[in-house]
């Protein structure tokens, strides 16, 4: 246990956790009232920041008392304690630095203030916002992110499966002979082979594309699966087809770059389980573009939404072009779509929705936070099968990057656990120049 220290903390972390306040150990925590200003701004709505303004909102007056404002809140045992501070007149430095009076700078000069009244104890700003961190240094405040919820390696969504070579070509022999695959002791591997964890095994005279039955303690073979007429083009997206029509894999992440098939490998596999969920339901968080929020589209909220829904449209129109318009295929996803057995909306309609026995497919999910996913998911009930698919390069939110975003963070922490799969695509397969572009440019 280090030197206590202070934490003044920018709106945005609370955005973005709003228990956060009880991640600092044994800190004292400031909340400048500008921030609770700022909060009071976000309380409407039915976004997850405006859910977390609002529940922040009730953690602090439960922990508050009528002597709050003069000696703070402890923050229970073992941890510091919960400032709420007044407006301070920014120094003469921070004014000549920074001549409007924005939020941002009234943090700053309190940042300022309690550096140089509280020599004893280090003071730190913590803001998701670069910018902000970038003005804090200028002034020599030392500042940081948020790390609570960011995950400590990015190593497993830069490679494809593991490869192990060298491996006995009569065991390899087996594997292609029976489904029930070989004991995982037939193998001296250097690592711990995870729950449902895919790879190739190679021998100087054979291969085989193989992953672990944790049911069973066996590594099986892994067959190229065909679902509703998409069939893998490579051994990423035969790992991630048989990781989609698994029934005992319930909750599913397929990482990828542009191109790799995440998406329309999710839904082919869903529409091939059509007879065993109830429902199929296919989304993604509505990210507006350029700064607008959808009151700025013509048309109805079911219109607004439609471009933004479209790439999901897109996916589900190449696996109906493989058969003709009037095939059986077509009719049976006409008829899904119609019963609204298939459903293709925007996350934010699907939230309070019955999600048992169904097949739920959530894209772009590297722009939701890690509560969010937790809320999708902790909603799933009997019968159903989650599936997050997203690029985690790709990241449209302000406040979340590659090790923080809700994806990564299930990834890292559900890795382990039985009923879950977590597939890395690498090769492009939408054509040459997707690929190339995605790799050069």
């Amino acid at each position: 246990m280090g030197a206590k220290k202070n934490f003044v903390l920018d709106t945005n972390v609370i955005l973005h956790d709003f228990k956060c306040i009880y991640n600092f150990q044994e800190n004292d925590i400031y909340i400048p009232m500008v921030v609770l200003e700022e909060l009071d701004k976000f309380k409407k709505g039915n976004d997850e920041i405006n859910y977390n303004a609002r529940q922040f909102a009730r953690e602090l007056d439960e922990i508050s008392d009528n002597d709050f404002f003069k000696k703070g809140a402890s923050l229970g045992e073992g941890l510091g304690r919960l400032f709420i501070a007044l407006p301070h007149q920014a120094s003469e430095r921070v004014q000549n630095a920074f001549i409007d009076k924005i939020p941002d700078h009234r943090i700053l000069a309190f940042t300022d203030y309690l550096t140089q009244s509280d020599k004893k104890h280090k003071t730190i700003l913590v803001t998701k916002d670069i910018n902000l961190r970038m003005k804090a240094r200028a002034l020599d405040l030392p500042s940081e992110d948020y790390y609570n919820d960011k995950i400590t390696s990015k190593d497993i969504f830069e490679k494809a499966h593991e490869v192990f070579e060298g491996i006995d070509g009569n065991v390899i022999d087996r594997m292609y002979s029976t489904a029930a695959g070989v004991p995982i002791t037939t193998f001296d591997f250097h690592k711990d082979i995870l729950p449902n964890q895919y790879f190739v095994l190679k021998s100087e005279r054979n291969s085989i594309m193989a992953r672990y039955n944790p049911e069973y303690d066996t590594v099986v073979k892994v067959a190229k699966e065909r679902a509703f007429g998409i069939e893998p083009r490579n051994s990423e997206q035969a790992f991630a087809m048989n990781a989609l029509l698994d029934d005992n894999v319930k909750l599913v992440c397929i990482t990828g770059k542009a191109g790799t098939g995440k998406t329309l490998l999710a839904l082919a596999a869903a529409i091939e389980k059509r007879n065993e969920y109830k429902q199929i339901l296919l989304a993604r968080p509505i990210i507006a573009l350029g700064n607008k929020d959808l009151g700025y589209l013509p048309g109805t909220e079911k219109e607004k939404i439609t471009p933004y829904m479209q790439p999901l449209f897109d996916n589900l129109n190449v696996i109906k072009n493989q058969f003709g318009s009037d095939s059986r295929e077509n009719l049976a996803i006409m008829d899904m779509q119609a019963s609204g057995q298939l459903v293709i909306e925007a996350l934010a309609y699907i939230r309070g929705r019955s999600l048992s026995n169904a097949y739920i497919i959530v894209d772009e999910a590297q722009n939701l936070t890690p509560h969010e996913i937790k809320t999708i998911i902790t909603r799933a009930g009997e019968n159903t099968k989650v599936v997050f698919t997203g690029d985690v390069q790709q990241i449209d939110q302000p406040y979340l990057d590659m090790l923080s975003n809700g994806l990564v963070y299930t990834i890292d922490k559900m890795r382990g656990q039985e009923i879950f799969a977590h597939v890395n695509l690498v090769k492009g397969e939408r054509s040459y120049l997707s690929e190339l572009a995605s790799n050069l440019l």
